[in-house]
């Protein structure tokens, strides 16, 4: 059975990753990329759908006892867990070295005290579970293969097989050092190099020690951020720049509930948001890279803009579901793919020009043709900015003229304007001047209820949106404007929970709401940090710094988030971890830093 979310730990190799529940079992790899088959599925299922565990061995009834400790390393993705036992302890080192050849999945274990008997059982299910690998020895290694695929398993001890899975039984005492790898191959290939476990680890730590050296943030809360930048950097596709929204698919928002979605692919909102967190945080490669990544993805069919692509900037992301996964705790069903990449979401185009305008800002090279791309987005945007959407939360229900769609339109003329007026692109500026203006008039009069005080969801609707919280943070109003302390306000009295964590949007429970879906969902925890930072900037910075160090305390003992908070079970819920959540800490955290309101 798989673990809590908050259970499992995150390692990878910048193109894709494992997770790592506390019983030392890796219950999700995808290989070669993030959005390849799984080879381990458990997560959504169970054992028989794949897993690899390694640990002290128990008795055959008993289940796989929980580390003790686990920490990573450092400033690193090296994963340390550690068991204490009757005869002695001993230590699992887990880690992917920074890709030059195959993909590997390295665990040493190490015998820190006394005299422990270890098992390593390791069960390959190829297809998400579905497929059973032809598994047999060549010379001294292992090896599983099926149809394409081919993974390698080296390691110092001996294994056997016994139930379709591979097993390792061992012994281990102070200071010794037992390794295993595994490595993917196209199955048509050579066998990949032999691995070498210790120099792997510390080029591995070399690699993560130099690159969090590039921080330039030194404030308070430097602990939460470094994690929340190593997070976003493990989820960066080096090969392409793509940055996905998280490392898995149908984690559920609510336990047991339908809204299970495919997150392993490059959202233009969430990238872009990401790219501006690293630029504020000295992070410049990374953001060239996004927007080489970017220019390449829409070249050609700028005016046809999707909201997501493939992390090497594929259209085609078509949705399926797979049966034969029961989900995580039975939460299906499991999809794969994302039908949401066709959706008109104009605030996306907000979004990319904002990344855009922030990286010409903060000094990045200049490119003419993203400022030929940011020309390109606001002619199309200049004849659709006033059609209805599906929105920032892609609601599968009817469009609907969003206001915060809205919000981002108008982000994108104002950047578009500066981006003209700096004299590094030519464009129309006096018509897009009126452009700006109108949309402006059109929200204020449109989405905005005097009577409440408050702006709303979408044109005419009564509810509210934790998007509206971005208004301030956009420049669209400054936040001494009333309408924007009443709409924060408005936000904290209908949308927060007891523990003043917000929703994102009122569901409707067993009938279908807004987006379309019937269900409900945990607190949503960008807009929980959105409604901390907008706290901050109307003054009310104690109260921020309050609801900032609450939602710092819901990462789990690693530091992680996921995408909600479900108040009711106390527990974290959807994709994990989830760029989304751990971007706006980072830009918080900024936030109090500059103003003071921080404790100590």
């Amino acid at each position: 059975m798989a673990g809590r979310i908050e259970d499992y730990a995150l390692i990878g190799d910048m193109q894709t990753a494992a997770l790592v529940c506390r019983d030392g079992s890796v219950d999700w790899l995808c290989l070669p990329r993030f959005d390849s088959h799984a080879i381990f599925a458990g997560l959504l299922g169970t054992e028989d759908h794949g897993f690899w565990r390694v640990g002290p061995a128990g008795s055959a009834d008993a289940e796989p006892a929980p580390a003790d400790r686990r920490r990573y390393v450092g400033d690193s993705l090296i994963l340390e867990s550690e068991w204490d036992t009757p005869r002695g302890t001993v230590r699992v080192t887990d880690f992917m070295p920074p890709r030059d050849g195959a993909p590997q999945l390295i665990r040493i274990v190490e015998g820190v005290s006394g005299r422990v008997r270890m098992r390593s059982a390791l069960r390959m299910r190829f297809s998400y579970g579905r497929i059973v690998p032809w598994v047999h020895k060549v010379g001294e290694r292992t090896v599983a293969v099926a149809g394409p695929d081919s993974v390698w398993l080296d390691t110092d001890a001996e294994t056997h097989g016994k139930d379709l899975t591979t097993y390792s039984d061992f012994t281990v005492n102070p200071g010794d050092r037992i390794t295993f790898t595994l490595s993917w191959q196209p199955s048509h290939k050579e066998p990949p190099a032999l691995p070498d476990p210790e120099g792997s680890l510390e080029a591995t730590a070399d690699f993560w020690r130099e690159w969090v050296e590039h921080c330039t943030y030194h404030g308070p809360y430097r602990e939460a951020v470094i994690r929340s930048l190593i997070t976003l950097k493990a989820l960066t596709y080096a090969p392409t720049g793509g940055i996905v929204a998280a490392p898995t698919t149908s984690l559920p928002e609510e336990i047991g509930g339908v809204r299970n979605w495919d997150y392993r692919y490059t959202w233009l909102r969430d990238a872009a948001i990401t790219l501006s967190s690293m630029l504020r945080t000295g992070y410049r490669e990374e953001a060239r890279a996004w927007r080489d990544w970017l220019l390449r993805a829409v070249a050609g069919d700028p005016e046809n803009l999707q909201i997501m692509y493939g992390i090497a900037g594929e259209r085609e992301l078509g949705e399926a579901e797979l049966d034969w996964l029961p989900g995580y705790e039975n939460s299906g069903p499991v999809r794969v793919g994302n039908g949401a990449a066709n959706q008109l979401q104009l605030d996306v185009y907000g979004e990319v020009t904002e990344a855009l305008h922030l990286a010409h800002m903060t000094g990045l090279s200049r490119n003419d043709y993203a400022s030929l791309l940011q020309i390109k987005l606001i002619n199309y945007l200049e004849k659709h900015w006033d059609q209805p959407d599906e929105g920032i939360w892609e609601v599968r229900g009817p469009r609907r003229h969003f206001v915060h769609s809205k919000v981002m339109a108008w982000v994108a003329v104002d950047r578009t304007i500066k981006l003209i007026e700096s004299g590094d692109a030519d464009g129309p500026l006096e018509r897009w001047h009126e452009l700006r203006d109108e949309i402006h008039r059109d929200v204020c009069e449109k989405g905005y209820d005097k009577e409440r005080n408050t702006f709303t969801q979408s044109y005419g609707s009564k509810e509210l949106d934790a998007s509206l919280l971005l208004i301030p943070q956009m420049g669209f109003l400054p936040p001494d404007d009333k309408r924007v302390i009443g709409t924060i306000e408005a936000i904290q009295r209908e949308l927060s929970t007891e523990d003043g964590f917000v929703l994102r949007y009122p569901t409707a429970g067993e009938e279908a709401g807004v987006d379309g879906l019937e269900g409900d969902e945990g607190a949503f925890l960008a807009c929980s940090f959105w409604l901390a930072d907008d706290l901050a900037m109307i003054g009310r910075v104690d109260e921020a710094r309050t609801l900032f160090e609450k939602l710092l305390a819901l990462r789990n003992d690693l530091g992680l988030l996921a995408e909600e908070w479900d108040p009711r079970l106390q527990r974290q819920v959807g994709n994990f971890p989830q760029a989304f959540s751990h971007v706006p800490l980072i830009d918080t955290a900024l936030r109090l830093t500059a103003s003071g309101a921080y404790g100590g």
